[in-house]
């Protein structure tokens, strides 16, 4: 028998609690609400997909969005966070104020994929000319949150409370020097402002076949931190090395050190970890040792108190292998991206609208993700719940994995997506109404 992990169990607990739950009375109005939204949610997302724009950069696709809104009868407001679009509906009758969230920026990635909507925008990044690409399911996101706009204008009547349409940029991370993202927007007083009392997100998924839904309760996706570690040696001629302190050797021997705080150092059974090096550079000619190397990566945790330690190991593992080289070392580590957590009360209060909008036997919990989202930094402000939509085709044994340039998702998925934030929106409105 195999053991599983503590809050595995106890999630599945939690969904035999849930499960079996009868229909919502808003069940069938969704159904229709979404099947007359579909073609037009299609429709968006090509024109998102073939016109993406990179983080901080999303300027025709803010337009895009405020003129989608304004012809569906939104008065939206433009500008938070740079490029961001927030839009209200308020029904004019008593209850919640209901935040739903959609991220808007692509990637640098040039696509290889054979689209009638094909992206064959250009861009520079960080210095280098880059393709751009919805290589993550963007498009989908805005595609899907335009369609539930739609949809819920179509029933503002019916409604109760407000809703809150945050269309947000940079979720991939602002460029260098920059802010942006959903920090960004908390920092601009999104939540006050809009006096939002809850939060829903979803995030398509190239690994989920179509029709399906995942979530967990509690921590959902990882925390993202970024860390550099600036060697400093003594530059010499590549024939002498030992008239010098060679930083590139030294970032050698880092490098494989950093690989045991996982692998050595961490207690496993606890959450997973991940230290990863993503970008080394140094040097400028084949026979000189330069005087410095750079480090850049990543760090992706599950617990605080393990964030922590591995924060502490790597400034400690760095520090003591220059020094055994007589070299010198910098180390900067930012911590970007919290734990993306779910709501326990929240997930087990909505898990039969899930349930509602996929059907029961196509709802699963999952482990958590080293991947991570900011979505996270709204889940610190209110009660939020953040789940995945499955984008891939019945039969595809070998779906491409997200921010590759073969990236896919299929439009038949949305409206999985569109079901699920319709039913969150009705149902919490309902339960708000009856005191629950």
């Amino acid at each position: 028998m195999k053991f599983l992990p503590t809050i595995f169990i106890f999630a599945l607990l939690l969904t035999v609690q849930v499960s079996g739950v009868g229909q919502t009375k808003n069940k069938a109005t969704v159904i229709a609400a979404a099947k007359k939204v579909e073609q037009q949610v299609i429709k968006y997302r090509h024109h998102f997909h073939k016109y993406p724009e990179l983080s901080n950069r999303e300027f025709k696709t803010s337009d895009q969005i405020v003129k989608y809104l304004k012809e569906m009868g939104y008065a939206p407001d433009q500008g938070m966070a740079h490029t961001g679009v927030v839009a209200v509906l308020d029904s004019g009758n008593p209850g919640p104020t209901i935040g739903l969230r959609a991220d808007i920026d692509g990637l640098p990635v040039t696509e290889r994929n054979d689209l009638a909507y094909k992206s064959n925008e250009t861009s520079t990044y960080q210095g280098n000319d880059v393709g751009v690409m919805h290589a993550c399911g963007h498009d989908t996101h805005v595609s899907m949150l335009l369609g539930v706009a739609q949809a819920l204008m179509n029933m503002k009547d019916q409604l109760k409370g407000k809703v809150v349409f945050v269309f947000q940029p940079a979720e991939e991370g602002a460029p260098p020097g920059e802010e942006g993202g959903a920090q960004l927007l908390i920092k601009e007083g999104l939540i006050q402002k809009y006096g939002i009392d809850v939060m829903f997100g979803q995030h398509i998924s190239s690994r989920d076949e179509i029709g399906h839904i995942s979530y967990k309760f509690g921590g959902l996706m990882a925390a993202a931190d970024r860390f550099e570690i600036i060697v400093k040696g003594v530059q010499a001629h590549g024939s002498r090395p030992w008239s010098g302190v060679d930083p590139i050797v030294t970032s050698a021997q880092i490098i494989m050190g950093l690989q045991t705080i996982v692998s050595r150092q961490t207690d496993l059974t606890k959450e997973a970890a991940v230290i990863t090096v993503g970008v080394i550079d140094g040097g400028v000619r084949n026979n000189i040792i330069p005087e410095e190397c750079k480090m850049v990566g990543t760090i992706r945790t599950l617990d605080t108190e393990m964030q922590d330690i591995i924060h502490e190991k790597i400034r400690k593992t760095a520090t003591a292998i220059a020094e055994s080289q007589g070299a010198e070392v910098e180390v900067i580590i930012d911590k970007y991206c919290p734990v993306t957590f779910n709501d326990l009360d929240l997930t087990r209060q909505m898990l039969p609208s899930l349930f509602e909008a996929a059907g029961e036997d196509n709802v699963r919990v999952i482990p958590a993700i080293t991947g991570a989202e900011d979505f996270s930094f709204y889940a610190k402000e209110v009660p939020a719940l953040f789940y995945f939509v499955g984008g891939r085709a019945p039969g595809d044994k070998a779906p491409h994995p997200h921010h590759s340039p073969d990236f896919i998702v299929h439009d038949e998925g949305m409206i999985t997506g569109v079901k699920a934030l319709l039913q969150l929106t009705l149902d919490y409105m309902d339960h708000a109404a009856a005191g629950r």
